[in-house]
């Protein structure tokens, strides 16, 4: 049996060995200039692989030795690299998947149970970030992270930033694809509705910019999630104003304190509050209780906000003491999570929170009862380490109508919704926090979007439905198409039918083209 394992292992490094050379000589027929691309490709021979692998995946359930391992990983460090690998993936026909970032749920990105043979080009050596304040306008690499983003601004300026997420380890170029929320969302909206151009690499291997590619694809790729369309290289986005004086806080209260009563009128005042103020709930397992958290910014000093919550919001009973003034970039590391005093350069650090996980999302459009609530409690409190996250809506996304882009859960939605079970590696019970977590989103359904039931598509859930074939069918893939991006995704398959017919671009879950 040894010798049978090891025999396999050597045709299979063999085999890696064979792609990588027919690549690199691909890689340079069809570049304009010779390069060294050896050095950008991990195999599983190289000492680094798992190293570089594993540096670039955020959930460890995807990670594990079981876990299908690409031939080899590439690490471009121009567009025109990206271009060529296009171009020779198709020749050789190598199925690749295209990583950004890491915080992809399902880790379609970096894995892919569908196909025997693949790699992965990863974007991690793409991180430009070109800041022009005088224009109010950046232009952003696919690989460079939120938090890179986020700094970068605050060097050139104290009064401006971006609506993206809290998340600051999150790759621009994957985020922005799925639409993008974060504390800034009541204010400014989306992260794609303050993308003015981009730059992908097509299905032909050609880099388009806004005009090259046309307003069809331009709007697919601002919320129709990514991996359908082509590779994002660039974004360019539109920096918003932040006063120079934010303020933030956090205020607890447990079962005991009355949570359950005072969530009930979080739903009521959250999503229609002032618009500068973003108030979200963090629910936890402490001990043999829930405690839920109001966590919050507020574009502004901490006498006005005081005053909103006087008139708005009294029974949280926020204080002068609750409340902490600071810059907007120091307000990305409350949120973050980093210790308080922590320099904001951290955030030029590529640091990924890795763990066990699964997750799942909702989208509420009525407020949930108490007795919804109570039933929510008790399975919050049977679970080892749950994690909830109600962030409101409201505010800016009032305005912008279901097909303005395709993420459609605008007007008239409360809050997104996000379900979390974490565990640690060796745990024996990973079916049993995987059930919790499918149970409790089953419990939820009542309380929720309908019809169809709302899930957010960079929240990927391959419970929806996985694609079993090279080419994933219109009717098999609106199972979660239609959940992500309701009537949109109509338009989507319409779109990937006329850019990518041969279905170049694909993973688990992607956009199909309609057959020929």
């Amino acid at each position: 049996m040894l010798s049978l394992l090891v025999i396999l292992l050597s045709l299979s490094l063999a085999t890696s060995a064979t792609h990588q050379e027919s690549f690199v000589k691909c890689l340079n027929l069809n570049s304009d200039r010779t390069f060294p691309f050896n050095s950008l490709i991990y195999t599983p021979n190289n000492p680094s692989f798992s190293s570089v692998l594993d540096s670039s995946g955020q959930n460890k359930r995807l990670l594990e030795p079981s876990a299908p391992k690409p031939k080899f990983i590439f690490t471009p460090t121009r567009d025109s690299h990206v271009q060529a690998a296009v171009i020779c993936s198709k020749q050789l026909g190598i199925y690749f998947t295209v990583l950004s970032g890491g915080h992809d749920f399902e880790g379609v990105s970096y894995v892919s149970e569908t196909e025997s043979l693949f790699i992965v080009i990863d974007l991690i050596k793409l991180r430009e970030i070109k800041i022009d304040i005088e224009s109010n306008t950046a232009w952003v690499q696919a690989g460079a992270t939120n938090g890179e983003l986020y700094y970068r601004i605050s060097e050139k300026s104290s009064v401006h930033g971006f609506p993206a997420g809290v998340c600051t380890s999150l790759g621009l170029g994957g985020h922005i694809t799925g639409g993008a929320y974060g504390t800034m969302v009541r204010k400014y909206g989306l992260a794609v509705d303050n993308v003015l151009d981009a730059k992908i690499v097509d299905a032909e291997g050609r880099i388009l910019d806004r005009e090259a590619m046309g307003e069809d694809l331009f709007w697919a790729i601002r919320g129709g999630g990514g991996g359908s369309f082509g590779i994002l290289l660039w974004w360019k986005i539109k920096l918003v104003p932040v006063p120079s004086t934010v303020t933030v806080f956090t205020v607890n209260k447990t079962l005991e304190q009355g949570a359950t009563k005072l969530l009930q009128r979080w739903q009521e005042v959250a999503p229609y509050v002032d618009d500068n103020l973003f108030i979200r709930i963090i629910i936890q397992r402490t001990q043999r209780t829930v405690t839920t958290s109001y966590n919050a910014l507020f574009l502004g000093e901490a006498k006005s906000l005081l005053g909103i919550m006087k008139k708005s919001f009294p029974e949280l009973g926020l204080t002068r003491k609750d409340c902490l003034e600071t810059s907007w970039i120091k307000s990305v590391l409350y949120f973050a999570g980093f210790p308080s005093g922590t320099n904001p350069q951290v955030l030029l650090g590529k640091s990924l929170m890795k763990t066990f996980f699964k997750g799942k999302s909702d989208f509420v459009r009525e407020p949930i009862p108490e007795t919804g609530l109570e039933g929510l409690w008790k399975r919050v409190v049977a679970e080892d380490n749950p994690l909830i996250l109600w962030s409101p809506y409201g505010g800016r996304m009032e305005q912008f109508s279901e097909s303005d882009t395709p993420f459609p859960y605008r007007k008239g939605t409360r809050f997104i919704s996000l379900y979390l079970s974490f565990w640690q590696d060796g745990d024996k019970n990973v079916a049993k926090h995987i059930d919790w977590i499918r149970n409790v989103h089953n419990y939820m359904a009542p309380y929720v979007s309908s019809f169809p039931r709302g899930q957010y598509v960079n929240y990927r859930d391959l419970d929806l439905g996985v694609n079993t074939k090279n080419s994933t069918s219109y009717i098999e893939a609106s199972v979660w198409g239609y959940r992500y991006f309701k009537n949109n995704y109509d338009r989507l398959v319409k779109i990937k039918t006329k850019v990518d017919p041969q279905n170049v671009f694909r993973h688990e879950q992607s956009i199909p083209p309609l057959p020929v």
